[in-house]
């Protein structure tokens, strides 16, 4: 290879291929490396049979950093954390000022702003940029978020605007997201509203498969439908594939012999920690997250419906008789209106971030780039995009006159599918906590006026009134102790 090439990966395991194999077939030569030689050759080999794409290995660090162009540009795809720091320091060791590198990983946004400062410090540019679309994204057009040094974004926006996925009407769903960490932290979110997307289906499914008895042949049938309507994105059509799949290994469907535990990466979580950090509500991610930690307790609940089933609670509680098409309605439309709720949540907590930070996110942008080639991928993005078109300063999506018409149309049986689900004893944490954040935000007022008077009562913490302004602090006590007298 005479030639430099245009950009450089390194880190080989299944997403870094795939993205690597993307930019090859865009059209830009590409230099890729792995500290394990396999992997490059492996690589190497799946670009000649793809079509023999610009893909070129290398097996040592310093012969792969110099066969890029000046300013050179190097993605990292590697485990978040020390493996990101030991990818960095091997590399930057051969590169120059004006070089530029972007972790491509989901990492924690604070070790991005480090690492930008610290390359900054080296004359080096940074960029902490989010990919996600799981392999297949990667391999045919993700959804990317890059944060950090705008000169690093100007480098390579070309290479980006091809590699992420296309949208008719919307076009690339690629945006640079803002300064410092805020790829990452935008990311970090989706993977949140991902969460409490996957749980609100699953909920669906358990009401429908628990209460409705409906079998995996119907409900692949509701799926596949629900994906022509309002619910049309990549998780409901995904679902609806898992539902039609048989099992290859014995009778019956394959979903049947998954073991309900669910595994996380962590972005959940730090969802939910960043959000009691922001003091912002964000019930349905984090009712998502309990669930998996609860299905994580596979053994204890096995013992668990043994106690209760001797004692009388059989799984479903009450067997009811249900008419299968006015429930399917009733969920499909439970599952839209607490839908809204999650991503309501998401794009809060996404703007107090930006206020705390100075970051200036446009969260009609990033429904945009959410669009095409990520997990969260729907038709219902667009209304997103559109509210925010309307308000930029919407306070919430669940009071642009739209969504709030639809949540207004949708209350009756969003509310039947949660009473259902509670009378047969069948857990629907995401729904219910959607339809209480709900109920909340839409009272004027709220029992609070309670609780800031217990706190007051022995704590001495004060309370404003509804009636004068100031700070007030009553001795409850001493009055109570006079009146038992």
């Amino acid at each position: 290879m005479a030639t430099p090439t245009r950009i450089g990966l390194a880190g080989l395991a299944v997403m870094g291929q795939n993205l690597a194999l993307n930019i090859a077939e865009k059209g830009f030569p590409i230099s890729v490396y792995n500290r394990t030689t396999s992997k490059v050759d492996e690589t190497v080999e799946r670009a000649k049979n793809e079509g023999n794409l610009p893909l070129y290995g290398f097996h040592d660090p310093e012969s792969f950093v110099l066969s890029i162009q000046k300013p050179r540009v190097i993605i990292i795809l590697v485990k978040a954390g020390a493996p990101v720091d030991q990818t960095i320091k091997t590399l930057s060791s051969y590169m120059e000022k004006g070089d530029c590198i972007i972790d491509g990983g989901n990492e924690w946004y604070e070790n991005t702003e480090r690492r930008e400062k610290e390359m900054a410090e080296l004359g080096l540019r940074y960029l902490g940029m989010g990919v996600s679309g799981g392999e297949e994204g990667a391999r045919n057009g993700p959804s990317l978020m890059p944060g950090g040094s705008f000169e690093a974004y100007k480098y390579i926006e070309d290479i980006l605007l091809k590699v992420a996925a296309q949208v008719p009407d919307s076009g690339p769903c690629v945006t640079y997201i803002g300064k410092g960490g805020s790829g990452n932290f935008v990311k970090m979110v989706h993977n949140g509203i991902e969460y409490g997307d996957m749980q609100l289906i699953a909920e669906a499914y358990d009401v429908l498969k628990s209460v409705g008895k409906l079998s995996n042949d119907e409900l692949h049938q509701a799926f596949s439908e629900w994906n022509n309507g309002e619910l049309q994105s990549f998780l409901i059509e995904i679902t609806a594939d898992i539902f039609g799949i048989k099992d290859d290994k014995a009778d019956g469907h394959l979903v049947d012999k998954v073991l309900d535990k669910t595994g996380m990466k962590g972005t959940g979580k730090w969802t939910v920690q960043q959000a009691a950090e922001l003091s912002i509500a964000a019930p349905t991610i984090a009712s998502s997250l309990d669930s998996r930690f609860l299905s994580g307790l596979k053994d204890e609940r096995v013992q668990a419906a043994k106690v209760f089933k001797s004692c009388g609670v059989s799984d479903i509680l009450v067997e009811q008789s249900v008419d299968k098409k006015q429930l399917i309605d009733d969920v499909r439309k439970a599952l839209y209106a607490s839908k809204i709720c999650s991503y309501a949540q998401g794009m809060n907590l996404i703007r107090a971030k930006s206020a705390e930070k100075g970051w200036d996110l446009k969260l009609g942008g990033l429904a945009r780039i959410w669009k095409g080639g990520c997990i969260i991928r729907a038709i219902f993005l667009d209304r997103i995009k559109q509210a925010y078109d309307r308000n930029a300063d919407l306070a919430n999506l669940l009071v642009d006159e739209e969504f709030a018409k639809e949540v207004v149309e949708r209350q009756s049986a969003w509310r039947r599918v949660v009473c259902l689900a509670i009378t047969s004893g069948i857990s629907t944490p995401g729904m219910s906590s959607s339809l209480a954040y709900f109920d909340s935000y839409r009272r004027e007022r709220l029992p609070a006026n309670l609780v800031q008077a217990q706190r007051d009562y022995f704590g001495a913490h004060t309370y404003e009134r509804t009636d004068m302004p100031g700070s007030f602090h009553t001795e409850w006590f001493k009055i109570a102790k006079q009146s038992k007298i």
